[in-house]
């Protein structure tokens, strides 16, 4: 069988990584190939000293390996969107295959990438783009192939997520651990794309178009971060036998599909639930399969190689003969299913209301509830601190449309009790 040769775009960490564990495992991979898959070709700006390039043609211009006759496969790992996105269209101009890890890439443009891959008969394959070393795109598109699936929920960033166990495992504050995921590396000098939940939302817009059969649709995702999350509302919540965690949440209901990213309240007995540290997990409802779990690294240099390398084997196998799995896992896209605005999901809350410690108050804040058409569940009242006038009621409220939500909190904040802003957390079972 003649070599498949791929060419390697950026060389950081993901694209080192890459290098390294292709050239550590060359035998084993074109054993499963069936074919020898090798690296002729790097871009890049610098070298890594992590990779020894000998024997491989290496260019300063990216663009070189795109134009270069002897590439098969190009790994686009240069990150950003403009000069990606260029990259990738201009490898499928030339009639190459392309493998990506850009999530961002794909959330935003992918549309468009993929009707240009599908024109030239080429493919573009990007499972290392949501959950790094977890293969959540080939498990939903291929493995439950035969499910309708109604829902997807996910742990899908990892500096997020490390940053809530260690308020919930230590009491620290928010911006104390976030100072330590920077200094760690897991996350960037500007963190806004982890902690507020951008990222996450890239990748729950590929999750749900993979799992609905429905368009790439970022700009739709309803996004809320971590960064206003606070030690009471982490303790609180572990009182009443729930954790919190930075969920992506794709659902697909009979007014159309949530998608969503925040914060959510857990019962503490889920798997999910129990997914620490800077691990990624994803929950996959099938009507076939039931509930199914995917655990694993979600970033890491070689966690993500795994999925890039995955990846390029696929492409080699089928280099002949490509596209035999369409692109988002559906070869006709299902176009009646409208993604829902944030007013029009339908979830549990728990709410933290500062309240002055006077006679009626609750009977108060009930009424403006009930009037709202919402059901309590679950009440605590907490001492007020020392020399404090105000005592926090935690309630968690039954599952009410959003929209009905937020009239009754903007009731119970302009009655005279209440002088402070109302914490609203949504809470999911996730138990169908």
């Amino acid at each position: 069988m003649k070599p498949v040769n791929v060419g390697i775009c950026g060389l950081g960490t993901v694209g080192a990584g890459t290098f390294n564990v292709l050239q550590r495992n060359l035998d084993d991979i074109a054993r499963r190939a069936g074919r020898p898959v090798r690296i002729t070709h790097v871009g890049a700006r610098r070298d890594n000293p992590a990779c020894d390039l000998t024997g491989v043609k290496v260019s300063r211009d990216i663009f070189d390996v795109v134009k270069d006759p002897d590439v098969h496969i190009v790994v686009e790992l240069i990150g950003g969107l403009t000069v990606a996105k260029d990259l990738v269209l201009a490898a499928i101009e030339q009639g190459k295959d392309v493998v990506t890890a850009n999530k961002a890439l794909i959330a935003e443009f992918g549309n468009e990438i993929f009707e240009a891959a599908e024109k030239n008969n080429v493919v573009v394959a990007y499972e290392a783009s949501v959950a790094g070393g977890i293969p959540i795109i080939k498990a939903i598109r291929e493995g439950l192939v035969a499910n309708h699936i109604s829902g997807v929920a996910g742990i899908i960033n990892g500096t997020g997520n490390f940053i809530l166990t260690e308020m919930r495992d230590k009491g620290r504050a928010f911006e104390d651990v976030l100072a330590e995921t920077q200094a760690l590396g897991y996350a960037e000098a500007d963190p806004t794309f982890d902690v507020e939940g951008i990222d996450a939302a890239h990748k729950l817009t590929i999750l749900a178009s993979n799992a609905f059969g429905i368009p790439l649709q970022f700009d739709k995702v309803y996004t809320e971060g971590i960064s206003g999350m606070t030690r009471e509302d982490v303790q609180y919540a572990d009182e009443l036998g729930y954790r919190i965690k930075h969920l992506g949440i794709a659902r697909r209901t009979s007014e159309g599909v949530e998608l969503r990213v925040h914060p959510t309240l857990i019962p503490d007995k889920r798997l999910i639930a129990n997914v620490d540290g800077v691990m990624n997990a994803v929950l996959v409802f099938g009507d076939a399969v039931g509930p199914t779990l995917y655990y694993g690294q979600g970033a890491g240099a070689e966690a993500t190689a795994s999925a890039v390398i995955a990846d390029i084997v696929d492409i080699a196998r089928d280099i002949d003969s490509p596209g035999l799995v369409p692109h988002l896992g559906f070869s006709v896209e299902t176009q009646n299913l409208p993604v829902l605005h944030s007013d029009d999901i339908t979830t549990a809350y728990y709410l933290r209301i500062l309240v002055k410690d006077e006679v009626g108050q609750m009977a108060k804040i009930a009424e403006t509830l009930g009037n709202n058409g919402i059901n309590m569940e679950a009440i605590i009242q907490k001492e007020a601190p020392e020399d404090e006038v105000l005592v926090p009621l935690i309630l968690l409220t039954q599952p009410v449309k959003e929209k009905a939500m937020n009239d009754a909190i903007a009731a119970i904040e302009a009655l005279p009790s209440v002088t402070e802003k109302v914490i609203r957390i949504r809470v999911e079972r996730l138990d169908s």
